[in-house]
């Protein structure tokens, strides 16, 4: 398991863990989810084809796990209200708390 397929769902891995990571809202946190289901389905093939049910099982899981986070994050219609009321005040904190560090 060392091909092409393997190395874009590695690629894709850390970069869907670094737009969740970097905290910059619900749409890019989001947006990582459908990047992780995307490669999830590409580790899923890739497990499959070259023979390593582990890695193929592990992202199936994922993919489901995966797949809440984008409802979450980005369909959910009852997060999308409660985060549009906390956004405002939540970007007041965060001027509030960068200018304590300052």
């Amino acid at each position: 398991m060392d091909g092409p397929l393997e190395w874009i769902a590695a690629v894709g891995t850390m970069i869907a863990a670094l737009l969740v990571a970097m905290d910059k809202g619900r749409r890019i946190t989001g947006w990582g989810f459908v990047l992780f289901c995307i490669v999830a389905v590409v580790w899923i093939v890739a497990g499959l084809t070259g023979g390593a049910m582990p890695i193929a099982a592990m992202n199936a899981i994922l993919l489901l796990i995966n797949a809440w986070g984008v409802w979450q994050y980005l369909f959910s219609p009852k997060n999308k209200k409660v985060m549009d009321r906390l956004e405002p005040v939540a970007e007041k904190i965060e001027h509030e708390v960068e200018a304590e560090e300052n």
